[in-house]
């Protein structure tokens, strides 16, 4: 991607990432001081506190007043070698989790539709209005769609596929909090109708529609997740 349109503490913690993962650095690690990681990455020391504290706010560093900066340790131990992997500003990392979320969430909502309980699909329903509701309030519509995909693999009845749902909403949310300053690229009123879209076929039973339908939601996120990058290279977004 073009550092030209990209604000400086994106960058700056692209490469604390990436340095993180050249040393080999696990969780619980300690790192070196603000200082001392200006200058390892040759980076101003008002850009690189920056870099710290968005990282630090999506779960990827620690930082304890008098104690320094470490690399966070994740409240899912198994998600460790995923979570030294993925780099949230990478766009082919990017699309390896559109491709995952595309496996996991189609699967998720396939099994609600055919087994769920009642009150798991109402919870569904309720969600998805939520988000309907909350479509002009960016923050509150994380809350709902969080909700919304959470629930969905609740109702999946499978405790692997709810623990992978998850994992990955966090790692997006890295994404959304480093590419575009925690704003959601791409329409809300889209993505809500969406949601009513599956819970209707989870409440109807139908596993194929609300598999298809599931795929086209991320499709269409991806899809905007895109156009929204190509705008930033253009200029469109800073």
């Amino acid at each position: 991607m073009n550092d030209t349109y990209r604000p400086g503490y994106e960058t700056v913690a692209e490469r604390l990432l990436a340095y993180i993962a050249e040393q080999g650095l696990q969780p619980g690690d300690r790192l070196p001081t603000e200082k001392g990681l200006a200058e390892i990455l040759g980076t101003g020391r008002s850009v690189t506190r920056e870099a710290i504290k968005v990282l630090a706010a999506v779960g990827r560093l620690a930082v304890r007043k008098g104690a320094g900066i470490y690399v966070s340790v994740p409240s899912n131990q198994d998600a460790d070698n995923q979570v030294s992997y993925f780099q949230p500003t990478d766009l082919a990392h990017v699309a390896m989790l559109f491709d995952h979320r595309r496996l996991i969430e189609s699967a998720s909502a396939r099994l609600a539709a055919l087994q769920a309980r009642p009150a798991l699909v109402h919870a569904i329903r309720t969600a998805a209005e939520a988000s309907v509701a909350a479509a002009g309030d960016a923050e509150a519509f994380r809350l709902h769609d969080r909700e919304f995909h959470d629930a969905v693999a609740e109702a999946s009845g499978n405790v692997f596929l709810r623990a992978a749902v998850t994992s990955l909403r966090d790692f997006k949310e890295q994404s959304d909090r480093l590419l575009f300053a925690g704003a959601l690229p791409g329409s809300l009123e889209v993505a809500a109708e969406q949601h009513v879209q599956i819970a209707s076929a989870i409440a109807a039973g139908d596993g194929d529609k609300a598999a298809t339908a599931m795929v086209q939601h991320i499709d269409t996120t991806q899809a905007q997740f895109e156009l929204r990058i190509r705008d930033r290279l253009k200029g469109g977004v800073r």
